[in-house]
């Protein structure tokens, strides 16, 4: 369950910025703080194993990486996708060639797995945000129910069980599973 931060008032997202981080991290919109669930056992392994996994096929040929827990300020909001993935010309980088520490763009794919209390209602509008703002693709991940709910623009969302091939970004078509084969990353 996602826990409100209340404050005294509404901030700005500047000077939400400037607070110190929390752990379980927060996010900001609508002047609001949110401070998200923290991780249990499926959640973190899905999210370690399935970021690892993006990173096997898209990192060495610079076609995408995925970043966990990393901090996305655009369009008035700042959020923090379980998975946030970027298409390499996409990745910003500065005048040496380093990874910036803001990333303020939306990624091209986000990755949201609901942790067993969270409300999916919020995760939903997490990535129709994204989709607004030009993310191509979105997965809302129940580890529970063993399905992903595809969202991609100006389409309706999709439900993808069992056998069902898992859309990806078109630069990593190398990447081809089955809901099936993502919810086997949660056996040891």
């Amino acid at each position: 369950m996602v826990m409100l931060i209340q404050s005294p008032s509404k901030i700005s997202l500047e000077e939400f910025l400037l607070l110190p981080e929390t752990e379980p991290p927060s996010e900001y919109f609508d002047g609001q703080i949110y401070q998200k669930d923290m991780p249990q056992g499926k959640h973190s392994t899905l999210q370690t194993r399935f970021a690892n996994r993006i990173n096997q096929v898209g990192e060495l040929p610079k076609l995408a990486f995925a970043f966990s827990e990393l901090r996305c300020s655009f369009d008035g909001r700042s959020i923090v996708p379980d998975i946030a993935v970027f298409e390499w010309p996409r990745i910003p980088l500065n005048s040496q060639g380093e990874i910036e520490n803001r990333f303020e763009i939306a990624p091209d794919w986000i990755i949201e797995i609901l942790s067993p209390d969270q409300s999916s209602t919020r995760v939903i509008n997490k990535i129709l945000f994204c989709l607004k703002n030009n993310t191509k693709l979105g997965w809302l991940v129940d580890p529970e129910e063993k399905l992903v709910i595809v969202f991609k623009p100006q389409q309706q969302p999709e439900i993808k069980e069992n056998e069902d091939v898992l859309p990806v970004l078109d630069v990593l078509s190398g990447l081809q599973l089955s809901a099936a084969n993502l919810f086997e990353l949660l056996k040891f």
